[in-house]
């Protein structure tokens, strides 16, 4: 079960400068604040689930997020990982459908829930919130085109190269500047790859066997970044 506690104030949130509401006036942190909820959730537990209907739009405070949508088979696909800072459910709240993934907790991580009649009111007299708002939308849209391609045209060794690349970019590294910042299974890794499980496997210990990486349980250590940026098919 989620767990409720104290809310944080939008005024003093720590992630608000890695976020869309970095710029909104102190009159909308003040509205969110008022409004607002939020939840405290342990790895795996859902935020919101595939087909349900939004109610509001959602703000990772602390912790990681898996969004993924599920095929008539059951098997996973991950759309996209979120982090502090990041907002959830905005495509489905803003276009009036239901939400079309699901988002489950990585890690023990903290989701404030902003009402959609809060939030509808504030971006009609915020117009830069708006334009984030849309950036967001295209980016999303240029996201899942590349996506297209990347599946349909690159080996799975170059795509699972470009995606510790984009985890290690997206997440940073821990203390020793290598290793990456996020913590997935095998299974979730090939679920962004979009391979199977045991390709994913295979692929990684062949990373591992050429000096590339290092691996650690579920932790990722990048050994060498240029081998890396060549096997991905990049060139720094």
């Amino acid at each position: 079960m989620k767990k409720r506690f104290k809310v944080p104030q939008c005024e003093e949130c720590s992630s608000r400068a890695d976020s869309i509401f970095c710029a909104v006036s102190h009159a909308g942190l003040e509205s969110f604040s008022a409004s607002k909820n939020a939840n405290s959730y342990k790895r795996g537990q859902i935020i919101f689930y595939e087909g349900n209907r939004p109610s509001g739009i959602y703000c990772v405070n602390e912790g990681k997020v898996k969004v993924y949508k599920t095929s008539e088979s059951g098997r996973e696909h991950i759309v996209r990982l979120a982090k502090k800072g990041d907002i959830l459910g905005y495509r489905a709240l803003m276009g009036g459908e239901l939400y079309s993934a699901t988002a489950e907790a990585l890690e023990e991580t903290v989701v404030c829930q902003i009402p959609q009649s809060v939030f509808f009111s504030v971006i009609q007299t915020d117009r830069n919130l708006m334009a984030r708002i849309m950036h967001l939308l295209t980016h999303d849209l240029k996201v899942a085109e590349e996506r297209m391609v990347e599946l349909s045209q690159m080996p799975v060794r170059e795509r699972l190269a470009q995606t510790l690349l984009m985890l290690h970019s997206t997440f940073g590294s821990e203390t020793d500047e290598a290793t990456i910042d996020i913590q997935l299974t095998r299974e979730d890794l090939a679920n962004i790859v979009g391979t199977a499980t045991e390709s994913c496997i295979r692929l990684l210990s062949e990373f591992k066997k050429d000096g590339i990486v290092n691996l650690n349980g579920k932790k990722i250590t990048i050994n060498d970044k240029q081998k890396l940026l060549r096997t991905a098919n990049v060139f720094d």
